[in-house]
C-alpha cells in the first residue's frame, strides 16, 4: 500500500498511523493476510494446465465457482477432470451462473453420478422480475486447502480463439494462490454456495491455522457481494493514494462520475495513469458507451490505451509498482455493485513489479487514444484493421447492460439538469435515445396500445410478484411465532405453583 507522507495530526498534535492491514480491512471488510505465494497466470495457455494439473492432483475437496462454463471442448474437460477426481473420493462442489452458463443437462451427469454436487446461481423466477441482474461473475478454483485460483478468465474455448478463423486468443489474467489466504477463497465460495441452498457442513472448509505459510506476500481477497461496493471504495482509495503510477486493464470500463473524478485528480496532481481497454469487444455496442467517456478523462491528462487483439478480458490494477489488484471485477457499476466477484488485492513489490511490467508488454499491442489539436478524440497512429469476435451468445450481457444503461442515462440526466458540463463524445448517445424517445411518442400516439399493453403487463407482473412476496413472508412469520409458541416454558401458574412446593420443602 501506498504510504501517505507528511502523517495526518490530531487535535493533540500526535501523527496518526495509517497502518496497511487497517486500511484493507476498514476498506474492504477483508483482512490483509500475510505468508502467501501468488504466481501470475497469464491467457489461457497457462490458466487452464494450472487448473487441471490441481484438479488432478487433488486428494479431498474441490471447490469450483465460474460464471460461465462452456458448451464446448474446454467445458466439457473440466467437467471430465472434476469427475475423475469425485471418482477418487474427491469431495467436488460446483456453483454456475444461470445466465452466463447455458450446457445440455446431460453434461453434468457424469459428475452427479460419481457423487459432485453442482449448484446453478440465481436461476430466473417469476416471482422476482428484476432478480437476475445479479449475478455470480466470480471465478475461482479451490483445491485441498493448499492451492487456489483467482481469475478473470471462463471455462470457454472463447478464451483460446479459433486459430481456423484467424482470432487470437483472449488477453486475460488470473493467480495462483499458496498460503493462509486460501481459507478466505474458500469462505467466499461458502457465502455464494449458501445463497442458493443449504449451507456447507464447517468441517468441509480448511481451518486457517491449519494452512502453513508458503511465501512472504500479504494479500487480501476481497469478496464482493451486490450493494456492498468494498471493491469500489478499495479502487477509490488507491486511486487517491497513488503517487507515481496507475495502471489500469479493464474489459467493459463505463466510468461513474466519482471514480473518474478520482482518476482525473490523480492525473492532475502528476500520477502516471494509464487505462488498457478493448479496441473491440465481444459486446460491440458497449464500444462507443465506453468511448463516450474518453474526452474527460484524456483532458486531465489520463492515458488511454485500446487492445488490438481479439479481445481484452483482463481486469487488473497496479499502483507505484507495489499495490496490485487482479479478479473479476470491472471498473463498472454492474460489478462494483450488482454481482458477486471476486479480486486478490496484493501489497508486495515483487508482486507489483511482476504485474507493472506485464502491463508495460500488453501496451506494445495496444493503440494510444489522444486528443488532436482541433481538442478531438483520434487513436495516435492507423491501427491495424481489428478483427471483431462474434458470437452467438453473450454470457455477460445482463451485467454490462447494466452498466451501459448507467452510462446512457448519466449524459441523458445531465442534458436534462444541466448539472454537469457535457462533453462532443456525448453526442451520438444524446442523439440516439433521443430518436428511440420520439419514435416512441410518436407511436404511443398514435397507437396507444402499443405502449399501453406491454406497461399494464409489466406493472402486473411485478404487482403479482411483491403480492406473492408478502404472502409468502406472513406465511413465515406465522410459521416461526407457532414454533415459537411450540418452544415456550410451561405455563406460569404451573411454574407458580412448583415454586410455592420449593419453598414449603425448604420451610
Amino acid at each position: 500500500m501506498t504510504d501517505i507522507s507528511p502523517p495526518p495530526q490530531t487535535a493533540a498534535g500526535t501523527p496518526l498511523r495509517l497502518n496497511t492491514d487497517q486500511v484493507f480491512l476498514r476498506t474492504t471488510g477483508a483482512p490483509l493476510i500475510a505468508g502467501n505465494s501468488l504466481r501470475i497466470l497469464k491467457d489461457a495457455k497457462e490458466n487452464y494446465p494450472a487448473w487441471h494439473e490441481a484438479i488432478g492432483n487433488a486428494r479431498e475437496k474441490i471447490f469450483f465457482e465460474n460464471y460461465i462454463i462452456g458448451n464446448d471442448e474446454i467445458g466439457y474437460a473440466l467437467i471430465d477432470a472434476l469427475t475423475h477426481a469425485a471418482r477418487r473420493g474427491v469431495r467436488v462442489f460446483l456453483i454456475y451462473d444461470w445466465l452466463g452458463t447455458h450446457v445440455r443437462s446431460s453434461m453434468w451427469e457424469p459428475l452427479v453420478h460419481a457423487g459432485g454436487q453442482i449448484r446453478c446461481f440465481n436461476p430466473f423466477e417469476l416471482s422476482s422480475p428484476l432478480g437476475w441482474l445479479s449475478r455470480n461473475h466470480r471465478k475461482s478454483v479451490c483445491v485441498d486447502g493448499k492451492v487456489a485460483f483467482v481469475t478473470g478468465l471462463c471455462a470457454s474455448a472463447r478464451w483460446m480463439g479459433d486459430p481456423k478463423r484467424g482470432i487470437e486468443p483472449w488477453r486475460d489474467t488470473g493467480v495462483e494462490l499458496r498460503g493462509p489466504a486460501i481459507s478466505e477463497v474458500e469462505a467466499a465460495f461458502a457465502q455464494v454456495w449458501e445463497t442458493t441452498g443449504d449451507p456447507l457442513p464447517d468441517d468441509v472448509f480448511t481451518a486457517p491455522e491449519t494452512i502453513t505459510p508458503e511465501g512472504d506476500i500479504a494479500a487480501s481477497v476481497v469478496a464482493t457481494a451486490p450493494s456492498i461496493a468494498s471493491l469500489y471504495r478499495l479502487d477509490q482509495l488507491i486511486a487517491t493514494a497513488a503517487r507515481r503510477t496507475l495502471y489500469l486493464t479493464d474489459a467493459y470500463f463505463v466510468g461513474v462520475a466519482p471514480y473518474v473524478q478520482a482518476l482525473r485528480a490523480a492525473a492532475m496532481d502528476g500520477v502516471d495513469v494509464r487505462l488498457l481497454i478493448p479496441g473491440s469487444s465481444d459486446i460491440p455496442w458497449l464500444v462507443p458507451v465506453t468511448r463516450a467517456g474518453y474526452r474527460p478523462l484524456l483532458e486531465a491528462g489520463v492515458r488511454i490505451f485500446e487492445w488490438n487483439g481479439s479481445m481484452l478480458h483482463a481486469k487488473t490494477a497496479v499502483a507505484d509498482g507495489r499495490w496490485s489488484r487482479v479478479g473479476s471485477s470491472n471498473l463498472n457499476i454492474a460489478s462494483w455493485m450488482g454481482n458477486y466477484e471476486l479480486d486478490v488485492a496484493v501489497d508486495d513489490a515483487t508482486f507489483g513489479k511482476a504485474l507493472h511490467e506485464m502491463y508495460l508488454e500488453d501496451l506494445g499491442n495496444a493503440t494510444e487514444i489522444v486528443l488532436s489539436p482541433h481538442n478531438r478524440v483520434r487513436a495516435s497512429e492507423k491501427v491495424p484493421h481489428r478483427r471483431r469476435w462474434t458470437s452467438m451468445r453473450t454470457g455477460g450481457s445482463a451485467s454490462r447492460a447494466a452498466a451501459g444503461a448507467l452510462r446512457i442515462g448519466n449524459s441523458v440526466s445531465a442534458a436534462l439538469t444541466e448539472r454537469r458540463v457535457l462533453v462532443p463524445a456525448e453526442a451520438g448517445v444524446m442523439a440516439k435515445v433521443g430518436a428511440v424517445l420520439v419514435a416512441l411518442a410518436v407511436a404511443g400516439l398514435a397507437y396507444p396500445e402499443i405502449l399501453a399493453i406491454p406497461i399494464g403487463i409489466l406493472a402486473g407482473w411485478i404487482g403479482l410478484a411483491l403480492l406473492a412476496r408478502a404472502m409468502r413472508l406472513r406465511r413465515s412469520h406465522r410459521s416461526e411465532a407457532e414454533e415459537g409458541e411450540k418452544e415456550l416454558p410451561e405455563p406460569i401458574d404451573q411454574t407458580a405453583a412448583e415454586l410455592g412446593r420449593a419453598r414449603k420443602h425448604d420451610a
